[in-house]
């Protein structure tokens, strides 16, 4: 079962006509093509030439196979052309890279194989290629031609388009120029608002272009490049902070936060989180098409859905997952997921990509109940950062790990028990952080949360054994405008292993909706809340004695006195933030957009 939030998003199919007329009109032949047809020997994806100066692909790119040169059914390979990729034949390293199961003994190096590489692909994973972007021709009668392949594959990318130029019972017309008259015919009305995205079938140098109802041109004609996510018109603020109390408001939301958190009764691992990694096809997949829309955000709708973004002190911006994509995603997704949950589950909700920029801040929250029992936020980019920004989330016994995360990282949690945040602002001039947040539930359970645990379950950690202590590591010195600011660096260790390596090193611990709010307040650069007033599970050392003076106890204290003065630099001085990125869906209206 698929639940959609934006059940009135429409997909829409250009006919094959459109894609024969797109070719025809639009005649490029690859760079790379020799003066007698033949593609040229391209042996590795190193070359600088290859990526733009963010190190990223430059174009589109069609690899194929050396067989291919000299299989009889496949000549429409060797002489291949089309608009936007350049073509090569692999070889040397590339070959080994691109086509890890060929075997110069075995029958598949005589097979015609290709693959589709996207534009916008960092280089560190060009050439991790998603199943779907390959071509084999086995020789089966159900065996695709490699034109079928290519045209529905490389060729034809899904789009999205929103509406926020006329008014809010508007429309924008949408036509398709037609490659070889220029004609304009109609394709679509996109009515205003990201509710009434409007996503369909097209083609790689198919050109669109909007008009009012009134017959006004909106905008530049739009040439389709990549599988491209375009709002017309600038769209609005995401809320208007004139009718909100916002302390107010944040000490109510941490508090119902609290309730909902107690009200779940299942788990599914030890901590109720753990960190994991995409594999390398599914972010070079995911990567390139951020960075090829990057600059075609918009503005996050948060009418009515709360305060758990604070968007009234800094923006937070949307970038639409085309629908098709997001089903490829979907599968790779839940069979990580379900193999971290131990339970066969099913996908709920898919949101994102959200994109944070500095002084953002999340506030502690659950997710839904019904759809969100264990979850994945993926971080797809970041950049700019003087300071990691970590994902938030409390064990089931609320002690709290901060989680930093890195493009391509994910953190699995149990999104509707476990309370999780990013209270610590972003830092950093331009500062950005891009996350995509997927939802699961054990499947055709919506009252899961309800049960008890089966058996076979991991126990959840609550008690531990010994205790946690900071270990300075050295200083670290930061740019902070024209001056270095120093830092201690520092790590935690803990006696008990199965607490892993991300608890706070603030200790902290909540033991009930104050907490929240205390913590919130903490995190906050405007507010002065002393470190000493958080409830923590780490104490004193139980060595120090008021009347004792002894050189031991001294030192116990010096140690003690030292483990405050770091943990206050690390929020205040340092604002030691780690990276990670935040969970997508929050409580009620809003659950399923954090």
């Amino acid at each position: 079962m698929k639940i959609s939030l934006t059940a009135e998003v429409t997909v829409v199919t250009l006919g094959l006509f459109l894609f024969v007329g797109s070719l025809l009109a639009t005649k490029v032949v690859a760079a790379t093509v020799t003066a007698d047809g033949a593609s040229l020997l391209l042996e590795s994806l190193d070359a600088a030439s290859l990526y733009d100066e963010n190190g990223k692909l430059a174009s589109h790119h069609l690899v194929t196979h050396p067989a291919c040169d000299d299989d009889d059914d496949e000549s429409s390979v060797r002489t291949f052309t089309s608009p936007l990729y350049q073509v090569h034949v692999a070889g040397g390293e590339l070959k080994a890279q691109l086509f890890p199961n060929d075997d110069d003994n075995d029958e598949s190096s005589s097979k015609c194989q290709a693959v589709c590489l996207q534009r916008g692909t960092d280089q560190s994973v060009a050439t991790a290629v998603m199943p779907h972007m390959r071509y084999s021709r086995d020789g089966g009668e159900n065996d695709q031609s490699f034109a079928d392949w290519f045209r529905d594959t490389c060729s034809a990318v899904e789009s999205c388009f929103m509406n926020y130029y006329t008014d809010r019972n508007g429309a924008l017309k949408l036509y398709w120029i037609h490659p070889d008259t220029g004609e304009r015919k109609p394709h679509m009305a996109v009515k205003y608002g990201e509710r009434n995205t409007r996503c369909f079938n097209t083609y790689l140098g198919h050109q669109f272009v909007a008009e009012t109802e009134q017959g006004e041109t909106v905008g530049p004609v739009v040439t389709i490049e990549f599988a491209t996510v375009l709002g017309f018109g600038k769209s609005p603020p995401s809320d208007d902070p004139g009718r909100h109390h916002f302390d107010e408001e944040i000490e109510q939301t941490l508090h119902s936060e609290w309730t909902r958190h107690e009200r779940v009764s299942r788990t599914f691992s030890p901590l109720g989180f753990a960190k994991g990694r995409l594999p390398d096809d599914v972010f070079a997949y995911l990567g390139a098409f951020y960075y090829n829309n990057r600059h075609n955000k918009v503005m996050e709708e948060w009418n009515g859905k709360g305060v758990f973004v604070n968007w009234w002190e800094s923006d937070v911006y949307f970038i639409q997952i085309p629908w098709k994509m997001k089903e490829l995603i979907q599968i790779r997704l839940l069979d990580m997921v379900q193999a971290w949950a131990g339970v066969p589950v099913e996908q709920t909700v898919m949101y994102g990509l959200r994109q944070y920029e500095t002084g953002a801040r999340l506030l502690t929250h659950v997710d839904r109940h019904v759809t969100h029992a264990v979850s994945l936020i993926v971080n797809i980019a970041q950049g700019n950062l003087t300071e990691p920004w970590p994902v938030e989330v409390q064990d089931h016994a609320d002690r709290l790990h901060e989680v930093i995360m890195e493009p391509g990282d994910v953190v699995y949690y149990e999104s509707a028990k476990a309370l999780h945040a990013r209270n610590r602002p972003m830092q950093g001039n331009g500062a950005y952080y891009v996350n995509l947040f997927t939802h699961y539930r054990p499947v055709g359970d919506d009252k899961w949360y309800g049960r008890r645990n089966p058996e076979g379950t991991p126990t959840p950690v609550l008690d531990v054994e010994g205790t946690c202590r900071l270990v300075s590591q050295g200083l670290t010195a930061t740019e902070v405008g024209h001056k270095q600011q120093l830092g201690v660096v520092q790590a935690v260790q803990c006696d008990d292993p199965r607490l892993g390596n991300t608890i706070s090193p603030t200790f902290f611990q909540a033991r009930g909706p104050d907490d929240l709010v205390q913590w919130w307040r903490y995190t906050n650069p405007h507010m002065k809340t002393d470190v000493t007033q958080l409830n923590t599970f780490v104490q004193p050392p139980s060595s120090v004695k008021e009347e004792d003076d002894t050189v031991a106890n001294l030192q116990a204290k010096l140690d003690y006195l030292t483990e405050l003065v770091e943990q206050k630099l690390a929020v205040f001085g340092n604002d030691e933030g780690t990276t990670g990125n935040d969970n997508e869906g929050a409580s009620q209206s809003s659950s399923d957009e954090l």
